[in-house]
């Protein structure tokens, strides 16, 4: 479980700095998929970073499994997997040469299991330099999964791919869900419609909605033009 109470991060001196994040509240539970949305700039990936431990609060208590993750963050980074916006790869490596440091550097086993769900098998012998966008998607992805973390967090992961590998990626996304917390910031709405079974809306760094995710065709896309807009 992720809980974030009365956290706000501010960037800069204290007066005259830039407020990231503002007073933001939300619990993430077990077997959620939580689509994360917000314009740019709202706090999302910021809020992402402060989970991780990444960032220190200005104020505010975080919980990630009923630990604070700057006190324990070596240990808390062993039960989530992150895939950052812009997926750092190390280019000149191949697939199988970076997932097995990868889970070396985890201490995790598993790597032909996690290969097999992402459906990496026919680039394991190329260098992720020779990759395509979407299968760099998995690879990060990939890396995210190994040692079956409890917990994911995925900033954009779609970001920049054609219909087929979003398709492909929202799909792991939903298969993944059962067993942990997911949390995903997109800018695509009609993926929330599809994957997400919860939502959070962002804006300058405030929480204007936390709930069930609106059902029918078009109604994430018209809730959020409405809190975006006041």
């Amino acid at each position: 479980m992720i809980s974030l109470s009365s956290v706000t991060k501010r960037f800069g001196p204290p007066t005259g700095g830039v407020t990231a994040v503002n007073t933001v509240n939300f619990k993430a539970q077990t077997g959620e998929i939580i689509g994360f949305l917000g314009p740019n700039g709202a706090g999302k990936t910021t809020t992402m970073r402060l989970i991780l431990g990444y960032l220190y609060p200005t104020e505010g208590k975080i919980l990630v499994n009923d630990s604070d993750p700057l006190e324990n963050r070596i240990e808390l980074l062993k039960q989530v997997g992150y895939l950052p916006e812009n997926n750092p790869l190390y280019q000149e490596m191949g697939v199988s040469e970076y997932l097995n440091f990868i889970s070396a550097v985890k201490g995790a086993d598993g790597i032909s299991e996690v290969v097999s769900h992402v459906g990496l098998q026919e680039v394991l012998s190329k260098k992720i330099e020779e990759l395509s966008r979407g299968f760099k998607q998995r690879v990060g992805l990939a890396a995210a999964l190994l040692g079956n973390p409890d917990i994911l967090i995925l900033d954009e992961p779609t970001s920049g791919l054609d219909p087929l590998e979003q398709e492909k990626i929202k799909n792991l996304i939903k298969g993944l869900a059962k067993k942990k917390t997911v949390i995903f910031s997109t800018h695509i709405l009609s993926e929330v419609e599809d994957v997400a079974t919860k939502l959070i809306i962002i804006n300058k760094g405030k929480i204007v909605y936390d709930g069930a995710k609106p059902k029918g065709s078009g109604a994430v896309g018209k809730l959020f033009k409405k809190l975006i807009k006041e």
